[in-house]
């Protein structure tokens, strides 16, 4: 119903009365049919938005769980096949920005639809790979296209609400984001042996290619940036970096600390990344603006952000394998368990976007950080005798601290930054979450493999108590945020 035929109705039905009198309400009415269809529509937008990042998030980690089954299945080992689930976060991440650029320099709704589209091919050809090192590759391509989806969803949602009102969206975008890689390990195990893995990421492709084409239905495009660069040396050196020190953590207490390769791999990553911060003070158009890390509502958010997805997604990695290794649990009741971290993210993020409206994003940080930090305290005592319901709650404090930190940093980092530059700042945000996130991963697992002689069950208390400590220096980031005012 558009506001010309409501004021054509009035004009019927008060034909005869006096137009003076009716002009108050003809304009309240036309004001409240406008109001409506736009929020009609921000819902709208709001959902295709979300279920396109969530097809491309959900398959990242949905091997986890099922990753000795796989390697069997294309007879290879699981640690050769750990690459299809750490290859693509970091894909993931890397490729971020670049889209982020992209999208300010031709329109987010070209670079959504797109990467929608690529993750779907490279998905559909993951399903017929021939070996594990053919799944790395194309599960790689499928999630460096999906990345396109996470900086142009923030982008819009920058667009379509006013700074006051960014926490309840983000709250949404932050359960998607982090909850579908924890959906992914929780349907895992069930979808795998019901239906095979192939079979999912058969499945992915049309739904890929079915939001795409709702998206370039529904999107209306955003407005493009002129003079907008990209940073390919920067991009380059921090890829390869990154991908060095994350290949040297990992196989560190496999092929030894002291060996070559790990010192080659560490010193080389090591290199690299000091040569992005050279690289990025002396380029025109940086990937990472680093006057942003001069800016206290941009730096200590997204370091805020980093350090608990290293708790967060350490922990997320790490506990299924310590319930089946170290306790014994059968995979089917581990599945039932993590459901409790997603199932309380979703419970705490609207909830949460009340209390932050409240209290401040200040609050919300320093409470969701340290509440991650409870979650690995307590699931770092697990023993075999531990009831299952010690075993959930601490999963669930998982869920909840997240569910409360992540939509109130993201939001004042959005509010931090001009609107021409929201493409590369979502990027940004998208890149130290997931760098966060395979540290996490990669370090915690390094743990648990070098105190492996203290026995199982110690090793994995270990790692998941050096993630609590990293949740410590979250909070404590978070602290040094400034609440946005209403």
């Amino acid at each position: 119903m558009s506001s010309t035929w409501c004021s054509r109705e009035l004009v019927i039905v008060t034909a005869g009365v006096d137009e003076v009198a009716l002009a108050p309400l003809r304009e309240r009415v036309r004001s409240a049919l406008v109001e409506r269809v736009g929020m009609s529509r921000r819902r709208a937008t709001m959902s295709v938005l979300l279920a396109g990042v969530f097809t491309v998030s959900f398959t990242i980690t949905l091997l986890v769980v099922v990753l000795s089954r796989v390697a069997d299945d294309l007879d290879s080992t699981v640690s050769v096949v750990s690459w299809s689930i750490t290859a693509p976060m970091l894909a993931f991440a890397i490729t971020g920005p670049a889209f982020g650029r992209l999208g300010d320099l031709v329109g987010h709704k070209r670079v959504f639809v797109g990467g929608l589209l690529g993750a779907g091919f490279f998905a559909g050809l993951a399903a017929f790979a021939p070996s594990a090192l053919w799944l790395v590759a194309l599960r790689t391509l499928s999630a460096a296209s999906g990345a396109a989806t996470g900086p142009s969803a923030m982008a819009f949602i920058n667009r379509m609400f006013e700074p006051h009102e960014r926490v309840r969206p983000f709250a949404s975008w932050s359960f998607v984001s982090a909850g579908a890689p924890v959906l992914g390990v929780v349907a895992g195990v069930p979808l795998v042996e019901t239906v095979g893995w192939r079979v999912i990421f058969l499945a992915q492709a049309p739904l890929c290619v079915a939001g795409a084409l709702l998206a370039w239905w529904l999107l209306r495009d955003t407005e493009k940036q002129p003079g907008v660069r990209f940073d390919s040396t920067g991009a380059l050196t921090l890829g390869v970096g990154a991908a060095l020190i994350l290949l040297g953590v990992n196989r560190g207490s496999a092929w030894g600390w002291a060996s070559p390769g790990i010192i080659a791999s560490l010193t080389c990553g090591v290199a690299l990344l000091a040569m992005f911060v050279i690289v990025e003070r002396r380029v025109d158009a940086p990937m990472v603006p680093p006057r942003w890390f001069r800016t206290r509502n941009v730096a200590f958010p997204v370091m805020s952000i980093s350090l608990n997805n290293f708790g967060y997604m350490g922990g997320f990695i790490l506990v299924p394998q310590m319930l089946d290794k170290g306790i014994g649990l059968s995979l089917e009741t581990i599945g039932w368990l993590i459901i409790a971290r997603p199932l309380t993210f979703a419970l705490a993020a609207p909830l949460a976007a009340r209390v932050t409206i409240r209290t401040g994003e200040r609050f919300a940080g320093m409470f969701g950080s340290m509440t991650v930090f409870t979650s690995l305290i307590v699931l770092s005592t697990v023993r075999e005798t531990s009831p299952l319901w010690v075993i959930a709650l601490g999963l669930g404090f998982a869920g909840l601290g997240l569910g409360v930190a992540s939509p109130a940093m993201s939001a004042l980092l959005a509010n931090a930054v001009d609107d021409s530059e929201m493409g590369t700042a979502s990027a940004m945000h998208q890149l130290m979450a997931q760098i966060g996130a395979l540290l996490g991963a990669a370090v915690m697992i390094s743990v648990h493999e070098a105190t492996l002689n203290q026995g199982i069950l110690p090793s994995y208390s270990n790692a998941l108590v050096i993630g609590a400590a990293l949740c410590v220096v979250a909070g404590l980031l978070a602290g040094e945020v400034r609440s946005t005012k209403r």
